[in-house]
């Protein structure tokens, strides 16, 4: 049993995810109920005998009881429901919640079996605890809004729209509760998980800044650009075209009739060769029908794909091959199916959201649960150390599901070939002339710590055969080829389960296994595209802008969630599963909001560059300075989410008499005069440094963020207060910091990275020994180059930033 006391996405997410995997899940609520349950991202109206639609979404299938904190019965029943539970997921945000008998370390103590789950802005403890945020101001403070150098140079930097970050948390934080259940289970003892938004989102939208600024001495961008082609205008609409490898560009070259680009004698990486051309790229795009473009970028093997929002996902063709979408069945809305599946079917189907109170009596009657002792046997730190894992796996999304095994204890095997490194590798523009300049790219030793390295050549037949005996002596293989590798290799979920029933298989395609987009390229940027999530991105007065960032580990946690979700139901009935975790399904459900107020409500969410829903104002404001670039772009993030907040703004700034007005004093006035406010708020920041600004507003209790350089993250005192980053020394490369996991275990582990990144091949001797190959049979499968540790190739990387 799961015992709800959050309120919001991230903690209403985490539990719908445990529910949808089979958990019986009570939502806590007080009298007013959860906030979600009046929630309406589009303002629309909701009758006071129904429930907000994204509540229903999310509350699908659990059970519902109100709790009065004033009234010491209901505190009684809580505690009686958490004696009864064995996992509690907490968020701050209501009036239950925030009881001082319900605070996370109150329950751990009174009861000692909980894993005890809690889920904050900044974690529960250090300098920034406590302190006001949204998912915004965090945004700010992660290098998120920077991130990849997203938006035009002459605009302020822009956020992901949608929350994603409250929904990425959410997945994170089931992921996290179900290690610490798998390894609390049948102790006694339970466990506190702390996890912080703030870390969340560092993992999901940036791409290991302070590992590549420590490992190589630059940051990985230094000023924002727009992507090219990206998101552009069509004949007849709008299209997403993808152009992130060498070979992309030149085949879009060609396609737009200017295959003498390819041959151009200049310096400059492909991103930049892209943004030269981007008039003549542009304009013959305009003159082209979308399908036309589409039709032709698909024949180029060019990654694209259509803007998806909330009134045509439903209606996209590969959405409704697969069945993506179903009706909620309770208020007949169309929502997102499941973010993967599995066979055998793990996953309760859709259930109808418990009405305010609903089953409180039910639980208030149920008979106490007496708890034994909690026994003295102390969490084993690494809770996969008896796991291990074939890592087929390559770039980030794959590579960051098998990392978190191996950062808690998994032996993980990551296999690439000499002759096709993983990608990763490649990719950090480290000149060919260093010595062993594949082994340096702060982005594979990111993603690879404590793992084993394994070259396999598997388009030979002897290659393949060596996978297959190492597939056999493995729990779990996790794959993110196209579907049509594994089949050619003799490596699919039959062929395993032959050799050993019990494997776990999950594979992790673009597009899922079936379906007309089955085999199409499924980079993270057109994920974002044909999910809705790039549709919210970006100023209203020009097109959608690609994340350039979340599809790939939001597809990498949702991805986690299954596999645990397997290992349990192993762990119960020793038999194994096949887990479907394409990136497209994880995508459309951290984008469910937009399809649900369309369906539920008629109501088409836009971007709005960095306002959002839920506070007004919200903003980015230019400060006074100049950058470490030498720049007039120093931005703030401020973001008034209560009437509170508001009037501790307005004392912060002096009470000046704009601010008085009455109007003013609610949040539908605020936002009828945002933009009133925004050119004061934007007057008061230009005349004040960075650090002023966040002093004197978050001292008064204001949400804001300074815009920090992503590079610059291991510098916030919170995260070397949670020691977030570490270091990690490398034998060819430059010692880095790394980013760890985003929840502190209070079982630990307290490091979490044991061994840098493998060399190419470095452990080739030792796992083929351990599956019987002798010294000499290895020897030959090095001089055939089935296996090796240099790149069968000698090239130069072809630069992409």
């Amino acid at each position: 049993m799961v015992a709800d006391l959050s309120t919001g996405i991230a903690g209403g997410y985490c539990t719908k995810l445990l529910r949808d995997g089979g958990a019986e899940v009570v939502k806590l609520e007080p009298p007013e109920g959860d906030s979600l349950r009046r929630w309406s991202a589009s303002g629309a109206e909701i009758a006071d005998d129904r429930d907000g639609a994204l509540f229903g979404f999310l509350a699908g299938g659990k059970a519902g009881v109100v709790a009065d904190p004033n009234v010491p019965a209901d505190l009684d029943l809580v505690d009686a429901v958490l004696a009864a539970a064995d996992v509690v997921i907490w968020s701050p945000g209501s009036r239950l919640a925030e009881h001082p008998r319900f605070a996370p370390a109150a329950v751990r103590r009174a009861h000692r079996h909980l894993v005890v789950t809690a889920v904050t802005p900044f974690g529960l403890d250090g300098p920034w605890s406590g302190r006001a945020a949204t998912e915004f101001t965090l945004q700010a403070w992660s290098g998120g809004i920077v991130g990849l150098g997203r938006g035009a140079p002459e605009q302020a930097p822009v956020q992901v729209g949608g929350r994603v970050g409250e929904w990425f948390a959410g997945a994170y934080a089931s992921a996290a509760t179900m290690t610490s259940r798998l390894r609390t289970l049948g102790s006694g003892a339970g466990e506190l998980v702390d996890l912080s938004m703030l870390e969340t989102q560092i993992l999901g939208l940036t791409y290991f800044p302070v590992s590549f600024f420590e490992a190589l001495g630059r940051p990985f961008r230094t000023e924002r650009r727009l992507s090219v082609p990206g998101v552009a205008a069509a004949a007849d609409g709008l299209v997403a075209l993808g152009c992130g490898t060498a070979q992309q560009w030149f085949d879009l070259c060609a396609m737009v009739g200017h295959a003498e680009w390819i041959d151009e004698d200049t310096d400059l990486s492909i991103t930049e060769r892209a943004t030269k051309h981007a008039p003549d790229i542009f304009a013959w795009l305009a003159e082209q029908p979308a399908e036309v473009i589409r039709d032709l970028a698909t024949a180029f093997r060019i990654p694209n794909g259509p803007v998806v929002h909330g009134a045509n996902a439903t209606t996209m063709d590969h959405h409704v091959a697969r069945r993506a979408f179903t009706v909620n069945p309770r208020d007949g809305f169309l929502q997102p199916g499941p973010p993967y599946r599995t066979r055998p079917d793990l996953l309760c189907g859709p259930a109808a959201a418990p009405r305010l109170g609903e089953h409180t009596e039910r639980y208030r009657a149920a008979r106490p649960v007496h708890r034994p002792a909690a026994a003295r046997v102390r969490p084993d730190p690494l809770p996969f150390r008896e796991l291990r894992v074939l890592d087929l796996t390559t770039y980030w999304a794959g590579p960051s599901c098998t990392h978190f095994l191996a950062m808690l204890g998994a032996e993980v095997v990551h296999v690439e070939s000499a002759g096709r490194p993983d990608g990763t590798r490649l990719i950090a523009g480290v000149a060919a002339s260093e010595e062993q300049w594949w082994e340096k790219s702060p982005i594979f030793s990111g993603l690879n710590t404590n793992k084993k390295g394994l070259t396999v050549d598997f388009r030979s037949e002897r290659g393949r055969a060596l996978l297959q005996r190492l597939a056999a002596s493995c729990d779990v293989v996790v794959e993110n080829y196209t579907p049509r590798v594994l089949e050619q290799i003799g490596l699919d979920y039959p062929a395993l389960r032959e050799s050993r029933p019990d494997t776990i298989m999950v594979r992790m395609p673009g597009f899922g296994l079936d379906g007309p987009w089955r085999d199409n390229p499924a980079f993270a940027y057109i994920i974002e595209d044909t999910s809705g999530l790039t549709w919210l991105t970006g100023h209203r007065d020009r097109n959608p802008v690609e994340p350039y960032s979340i599809g790939d580990p939001n597809a990498g946690v949702h991805a986690l969630n299954a596999l645990l979700l397997a290992l349990e139901q192993r762990r119960k009935t020793g038999r194994g599963a096949l887990v479907e975790a394409a990136m497209v399904d994880a995508a459309l459900n951290v984008a469910a909001e937009q399809v649900i107020e369309y369906s539920a409500y008629g109501a088409l969410l836009e971007r709005d560059g960095n306002r959002g829903p839920q506070a007004a104002p919200q903003n980015l404001y230019r400060a006074a300075g100049v950058d470490e670039f030498g720049r007039e772009d120093c931005w703030v993030a401020i973001a008034v989410a209560t009437d509170a907040q508001w009037r501790a703004l307005r004392a912060a700034l002096g009470d000046p008499f704009w601010a008085l007005t009455p109007e003013l004093s609610s949040a539908g006035g605020r936002r009828r005069h945002h933009s009133s406010i925004d050119e004061h708020l934007s007057a008061w920041c230009a005349a004040r440094d960075s650090d002023e600004i966040v002093r004197t507003l978050w001292a008064a209790g204001v949400p804001v963020a300074k815009v920090i350089q992503p590079h610059r993250q291991a510098e916030l005192p919170q995260l070397r207060h949670r020691g977030f980053f570490e270091p990690v020394p490398h034998p060819v490369a430059e010692t880095a910091r790394h980013s760890t996991v985003p929840a502190r275990f209070s079982a630990g582990p307290h490091r979490f990275h044991r061994s840098p990144a493998p060399l190419l091949g470095q452990h080739n001797t030792e796992l083929l020994t351990g599956i019987g190959l002798s010294e000499a049979e290895i020897s030959a499968l090095e001089n055939e180059g089935i296996i090796g540790g240099t790149p069968a190739v000698a090239r130069t990387p072809v630069k992409s930033e």
